[in-house]
């Protein structure tokens, strides 16, 4: 019975040490709110505005929902818009180890916005699916306004750096080609088989292991007693 506690700790040990492992090899990522100097081309001339930005990304499914969130208003209207009468959409700028662009959508405003009035941008956000692993950058890019059958195009003007980086691996673990990422940064295994391909999942086998000795353990000392009744009858 003294060695049953002490089975128990090394299972738990091995279970805090994968949990451990899972939390280090989770992906990085850094989001920081960055200054964007906006010059806007609207139906009555040019102007201008300065907004923090940021993006943020989380898994979702094969790939990362990236959204994108203005703190202050950009240009405006000589008339009040009604609800539902301004519909943005924005590109963000896919850098580092990949390369393209990303397309983010939102909701029409939701209450009407005065006149003269900054025009306050609704959350856009866009499904990214990663075709190169490393260091991925996202940075504000063209702003589209339609509103009133009108299109205002704001483009920033002061060369902004990326509002977040998320270090992504292609799914499979691969470094190039179309795929997309998969949870925690990692490649998922999709059969019944235990991956062996990182530390963390020695540290997962480890716990199984001492599971199963555990288990065959106590069934082997039940055995003994049921076996030892026996003999005494």
């Amino acid at each position: 019975m003294s060695s049953y506690p002490k089975r128990t700790a090394v299972l738990a040990s091995a279970a805090a040490l994968a949990g451990s492992a899972v939390l280090l090899a989770a992906p990085a990522a850094h989001a920081t709110v960055v200054n964007v100097n906006y010059k806007c081309q609207t139906p009555i001339g040019p102007k201008s505005a300065v907004s923090p930005i940021d993006i943020k990304g989380v898994k979702s499914g094969s790939g990362y929902k990236i959204t994108m969130s203005w703190q202050k208003g950009v240009s405006s209207s000589p008339v009040e818009l009604g609800k539902g009468a301004v519909n943005p959409s924005a590109v963000i700028k896919v850098g580092g180890a990949d390369s393209g662009t990303l397309n983010v959508t939102g909701a029409a405003n939701q209450a009407a916005i005065p006149a003269n009035t900054p025009i306050k941008i609704n959350d856009l956000s866009g499904t990214y699916t990663p075709e190169k692993s490393g260091k991925v950058t996202f940075t504000a890019g063209t702003l589209t306004i339609k509103a009133l059958g009108t299109t205002t195009t704001c483009t920033p003007a002061n060369n902004p750096g990326p509002s977040l980086t998320l270090d992504v691996t292609v799914a499979g673990g691969g470094s190039g080609g179309s795929g997309s990422s998969s949870s925690g940064g990692t490649s998922t295994d999709s059969g019944g088989t235990l991956p062996k391909t990182g530390p963390e999942d020695s540290f997962v086998a480890l716990g199984t292991l001492g599971g199963t000795v555990l288990l065959a353990g106590a069934a082997g000392t039940l055995w003994l007693t049921r076996r030892n009744q026996t003999v005494r009858r």
